[in-house]
């Protein structure tokens, strides 16, 4: 789980920078609009909104898009899609399990993206609950490592929150939490005067296969096809893989 969490840890900062940016933006969009759909516009009595819009503004996502996309989500604005949540179950080259988080307006169009993905990658589509029993929803908290920031600390602001551990990413911490206590993690961190980069559900494997270099190669490869897809949100996989391979791939 660390080197996914890591490999993870590592795109997502380099996402903002690269040329998908605009790929990344549409996607925080989504979350927020659906998020507002959901449980209303309002992001103080709406947690997941509140948590979207954050994570929205930490990625320089402008502020007229994240209100925008706010009012549509709520039904102050015309213009809001019929987004639907699709989960589509899957393996990747060296048997690692793959979970596919797809947020649509067409499910027809979103299969068929993700099966195009898979097959021309080494991967393929699995059953329902043929891979999903392998995750557990989890609420994760990413904290930047700044001012000296410690896992001592970062773990006693949590800890009686509901945190059950704190993972040393390189440069940054990992909380980890069941998903019903994110919020209270959250809320602990900012009475604490800790920042966080984001706080949202995500699904971690309870399992993993280990990669070496050539194996890592060919999962990114799939991940990164499967996530070009504007129709896929989030793509969880249960691989591990050393420092040494990712830095050796960083370095490519």
């Amino acid at each position: 789980m660390s080197g996914h969490s890591k490999w993870a840890t590592t795109k997502h900062k380099k996402a903002a920078l690269d040329a998908k940016r605009g790929k990344l933006f549409a996607k925080l969009i989504k979350n927020i609009e659906v998020a507002a759909r959901t449980g209303g516009p309002d992001p103080d009595a709406n947690p997941t909104l509140f948590d979207a819009i954050f994570k929205a503004k930490k990625n320089s996502v402008p502020n007229d898009n994240i209100e925008r996309a706010r009012k549509r989500g709520g039904g102050l604005e015309a213009g809001g899609a019929d987004w639907q949540t699709i989960m589509y179950e899957g393996y990747a080259p060296g048997g690692v399990a793959v979970l596919i988080e797809c947020l649509t307006d067409n499910r027809n169009r979103a299969a068929s993206e993700v099966r195009v993905a898979l097959t021309r990658n080494g991967g393929s589509l699995a059953d329902p609950g043929s891979v999903s029993y392998m995750f557990n929803r989890k609420g994760v908290v990413i904290v930047p490592k700044q001012n000296g920031l410690d896992e001592d600390t970062v773990l006693m602001a949590v800890l009686e929150a509901g945190a059950e551990e704190v993972n040393d990413m390189g440069d940054s911490f990992e909380v980890v939490s069941e998903a019903g206590d994110l919020v209270p993690v959250r809320r602990a961190l900012q009475e604490a005067g800790i920042d966080y980069d984001s706080a949202e559900s995500s699904w971690l494997p309870s399992m993993s296969v280990p990669l070496d270099e050539e194996g890592a190669k060919k999962v990114f490869r799939l991940i990164e096809a499967l996530e070009d897809s504007d129709d896929v949100q989030n793509v969880y996989a249960n691989f591990d893989v050393s420092d040494a391979v990712l830095e050796r791939l960083g370095a490519e």
